[in-house]
């Protein structure tokens, strides 16, 4: 159709100006998509309206005689504690006094099932839980967990209570928005948002560490008190931070509720929390290990010792094996097994994957329970000794072990190898923990009776092209692997 010229000059500067109206409005589209990507809300006032009710301040109290007090740091026996106490005593005044601490839990069922840490109620003889109404009920303690810092307390009351539920913090990526709800300082329910700033940190606190770690602002009395996602649902119990000063840095730790939830469970149905154990001492895989083994990548947990009559070794799991799978779960790290054994069904039958001798095998291993007792074996550890010295190999001065040497470094009856007299402290085998009085055991897996064994081996081993070589020792009773690089360094 042709047009007129009035409406071809309509259309010459009607066009232009249509088109940059659509491409503003397309501009503002994808300007806007990035923010809706990354589920930024425009406030967390609702949500932190909705939460809050669930969220309590938890008051306790307990009675100190300063008798019985110690001095931080010193142990209970130690001559020190006695003079403070005297000093206690000459103090006008100086009579038992109750303290009162306070910190954080949330109600995850409305007949008043309350989760704060462990940390918070320990050693209390009297806790409260206030509302943020002010309504304030005494609270009992239904069990705990010091080993994850986790409680679980009960109130009764005439009416159902407000409560929130137990999310899933497999699902959490770090840059996820959460949201924290507690009682920082005593000043009551406080609000702070911040991301996931890491997972699966390690922080020394246990054999079961996961935390997730926030920079949303945690404090003092936060300690208990729940971490959302921003669907309201707790993924994590604010449980720890990194400070110099005490108040927040922007580094804070939650336990996941991918822990939280068995052990709630437990406790709930059986008072106490039941762990799986399958008899195994365990050392972290080190790039050395690994490349000693023929394993290639570090990954997996080292098998440095087995219980006589356990679970391990009635499977027939072997010291230096290397666990890679358990029930189906990958073992990236040492730390792994711990955490997934102890979740597994005590009494169930599962696969666990090994490394042997360059090959990958499975075995099936029936879960037991843990006491305390095994757990404090679980991971193998370097132990100290006294000095001499002998042949040197690899800054290690060895020595047959005789009957002299056996006494004068208090070596047990029926123990085999190579003694260690001592060791070059600018060498590798010295950053790596070995001390004289340990026994080498096994050289690149093959047992060794003098120290020409081990200097064989060794030989062996660098002419062979290998850049490492992998050291069973047996320190304090306890066996553990080394991998040393051969060349000298």
């Amino acid at each position: 159709m042709a047009l007129t010229g009035g409406e071809a000059k309509t259309r010459r500067y009607l066009l232009p100006a249509l088109a940059g109206a659509l491409l503003s409005v397309l501009f503002l589209v994808f300007e806007a998509a990035p923010a809706a990507a990354r589920g930024a809300p425009d406030s967390f006032a609702d949500l932190a309206e909705r939460l809050s009710p669930a969220v309590v301040n938890i008051s306790t109290s307990q009675v100190l005689d300063p008798g019985d007090m110690a001095i931080p740091g010193v142990p209970e026996d130690s001559p020190l504690n006695e003079f403070f106490d005297e000093f206690l005593e000459q103090q006008q005044g100086a009579r038992p006094q109750r303290v009162q601490s306070l910190g954080s839990g949330f109600l995850v069922d409305p007949k008043g099932i309350v989760i704060t840490n462990n940390h918070v109620i320990d050693g209390a003889d009297k806790i409260e839980v206030t509302f943020i109404d002010g309504t304030t009920l005494p609270a009992t303690v239904r069990g705990t967990d010091p080993k994850t810092d986790l409680a679980v307390l009960e109130i009764k009351s005439d009416k159902a209570l407000p409560y929130v539920e137990l999310g899933d913090s497999n699902g959490l990526r770090v840059g996820d928005w959460v949201l924290a709800i507690g009682n920082p300082f005593g000043l009551g329910g406080s609000v702070t948002a911040g991301i996931v700033s890491a997972l699966n940190r390690d922080i020394h606190a246990g054999n079961y560490d996961d935390f997730i770690q926030t920079d949303a602002a945690i404090n003092r009395g936060n300690s208990g008190g729940p971490l959302f996602d921003l669907d309201g649902r707790v993924v994590g119990v604010n449980s720890a931070i990194i400070s110099p000063s005490g108040a927040s840095v922007g580094i804070g730790f939650a336990v996941p509720t991918s822990t939280v939830k068995p052990i709630v469970e437990q406790i709930l149905k059986y008072g106490e929390t039941r762990r799986g154990w399958i008899g195994v001492r365990i050392q972290s895989v080190t790039p050395e290990i690994a490349e000693s083994l023929g394993l290639g990548v570090a990954r997996g947990a080292l098998v440095a010792g087995i219980s006589p009559d356990g679970p391990a070794s009635a499977a027939g799991i072997e010291v230096g094996d290397i666990v890679l799978a358990f029930d189906g779960r990958t073992i990236s790290a040492m730390r792994d097994l711990p955490r997934v054994v102890a979740e597994a069904v005590i009494g169930s039958t599962v696969d666990i994957q090994l490394f042997r001798d360059g090959e990958t095998l499975t075995r099936k291993i029936e879960v037991a329970r843990l006491v305390d007792e095994e757990e404090e074996a679980a991971v193998a550890a370097p132990e100290k000794s006294p000095g001499d010295k002998a042949t040197v190999v690899l800054g290690l001065s060895l020595s047959v072990l005789d009957a002299d040497l056996r006494r004068r470094f208090a070596v047990q009856e029926g123990t085999t190898g190579v003694l260690v007299t001592d060791v070059d402290p600018l060498s590798a085998a010295a950053e790596k923990g070995i001390r004289p009085g340990d026994v080498l055991v096994e050289v690149a897996q093959r047992e060794v009776m003098t120290p020409q064994d081990v200097e064989r081996i060794v030989l062996s081993e660098e002419k062979s092209g290998r850049n490492s070589v992998l050291l069973r020792i047996l320190a304090g009773g306890d066996t553990r692997f080394i991998a040393l690089r051969l060349g000298g360094e």
